[in-house]
């Protein structure tokens, strides 16, 4: 047992843990997705002419990756059920888990933290190869879609480091900074009922989507569309 859990926290439920198969295909997903990143540089730097819209891609790319890790996260953390199969057991215990057991998520390495981000980036960073870059949208879109991957790729591992004591001196610096989400920024989901501060990059937007009541709004709208509720399947998670 770390010293450093309390008993409660050393038998509170834990993120399932990850095959040999799995590993693989994160790490693989991992590299893959750096390559990519690597593969649309190269494929920017061809371009003899840039446009003054290209480094407002990247811009919005900032907010627009911190907008959509709060999106996936409250999806997660809203909708749906751990006894879902596959998607459930995989995608959606762990955001369950995480709520009851924060510190569950230290001791995950950094292929398992990283690999589904990565997996997720590579249909993205494959679109934005494919996008011809001899029009101003088209690099545009090209540049906005690889810079937001980018961007995403540590979504995990920047979440990560908001829950450790001590991260890096310079993540320590970059979140001291706000540059990427901190550990008291982050508290704030953390604290029940789990409703706000979904944003875990850079925490950017979530003072605008507090203040706006966006995911509260947009629950309704939901409910009001298809009789589903938030969180009602949300049920006490049992140590695996």
């Amino acid at each position: 047992m770390d010293s450093s859990l309390t008993v409660a926290e050393a038998s509170a439920p834990t993120h399932d843990e990850m095959s040999i198969l799995v590993q693989t295909i994160e790490a693989l997903s991992i590299l893959t997705a750096c390559a990519l990143i690597l593969a649309n540089a190269i494929h920017f730097a061809r371009v003899q002419t840039l446009h003054w819209t290209t480094p407002l891609a990247i811009l919005l790319a900032l907010p627009a990756a911190d907008f959509v890790s709060g999106l996936v996260h409250w999806t997660a953390d809203t909708w749906g059920s751990e006894q879902w199969p596959v998607i459930g057991r995989r995608f959606l215990r762990p955001f369950r888990v995480h709520h009851i057991n924060p510190h569950d998520f230290l001791r995950r390495n950094f292929v398992d933290t990283n690999g589904d981000v990565a997996m997720g980036c590579i249909p993205l960073l494959l679109a934005a190869l494919l996008i011809p870059l001899n029009t101003v949208s088209g690099r545009f879109l090209a540049v906005f879609i690889a810079a937001f991957c980018l961007v995403s790729l540590p979504t995990n591992q920047i979440h990560q480091w908001s829950h450790r004591p001590k991260p890096p001196k310079l993540v320590h610096i970059l979140q001291a900074s706000r540059l990427i989400l901190g550990s008291q920024h982050h508290q704030i989901h953390h604290t029940a009922p789990h409703v706000t501060n979904y944003c875990i990059i850079s925490g950017w937007c979530n003072p605008l989507l507090a203040y706006t009541d966006f995911f509260r709004r947009l629950e309704r709208m939901i409910t009001l569309l298809t009789g589903l509720q938030p969180r009602a399947e949300e049920q006490p998670i049992e140590a695996s």
